[in-house]
């Protein structure tokens, strides 16, 4: 074997092993936050001079001046209420995630905004765990199929061995490829899903789309002022 075929058979064997360390690896766990107490130190206060006494300000006169009060609308309409929104994190939906909570934190100001991945459902999961198991078996087989067989209790390897064996970095290369297009397939949910106390506002999986921030700020709008909850939010929807 010279040192082509090293090449191409070590390049897919090192990129599968380094997608099963990133799939099978837990995530760091998030570093505490240290919260620094500054504590003021006195400055000493100067001794006064027994001989200099020291004239007491005048007297500052406060006048109010009436000024006509209006009525705050959209002070801190958003406080106390709390927006969800679970998106498919392996669909590169992130930055149309942190645009909404951006545009949600403008218009609705004091509102909690939560951004979490919205996971596939369990058989899609399940799949996908079995995935790596069943690239490592095929480049196992291609690789060392002739010791396998034996060790299965067949005489001689399928038909289909041959086959493989005879294109066996084209074999090595397919599964590799193959098989992180399905795991990626079946990592993604698909979904946008826009939550509001726990009340479903949108969702993509029923609509098919995303949606827009006009919509999703009328959306969201119309919500409080069913709900009651913030001061004016009724006025500024109300048209």
């Amino acid at each position: 074997m010279d040192r082509a075929q090293l090449v191409l058979l070590g390049l897919p064997l090192f990129l599968l092993f380094s997608d099963l360390v990133s799939l099978f690896t837990p995530p760091p766990p998030k570093p505490p936050h240290h919260h620094h107490h500054h504590h003021p130190h006195p400055h000493p206060h100067p001794h006064p001079h027994p001989h200099l006494h020291q004239q007491p300000p005048p007297p500052i006169v406060k006048e109010s001046l009436d000024f006509p009060s209006q009525p705050s609308d959209v002070g801190g309409i958003g406080i106390g209420n709390t927006v969800h929104i679970n998106f498919c994190a392996s669909c590169s939906y992130k930055g149309t995630a942190q645009t909404i909570t951006k545009m949600l934190e403008t218009a609705f100001p004091g509102i909690d905004v939560i951004l979490a991945n919205y996971p596939p459902s369990l058989p899609k999961r399940l799949l996908g765990k079995l995935v790596p198991a069943v690239q490592i078996g095929v480049i196992a087989v291609v690789v060392a199929g002739e010791q396998i067989f034996p060790m299965l209790g067949f005489m001689a390897p399928p038909p289909w061995y041959y086959s493989l064996r005879a294109n066996k970095f084209g074999t090595i290369a397919s599964s590799w490829l193959l098989g992180n297009v399905a795991q990626s397939f079946l990592q993604s949910s698909g979904a946008f899903e826009v939550y509001l106390n726990d009340e479903l506002v949108f969702s993509k999986l029923k609509e098919g789309r995303f949606p827009g921030e006009i919509e999703l700020k009328d959306l969201v709008g119309k919500r409080l002022a069913n709900s009651g909850i913030g001061d004016g939010v009724g006025s500024l929807f109300s048209s």
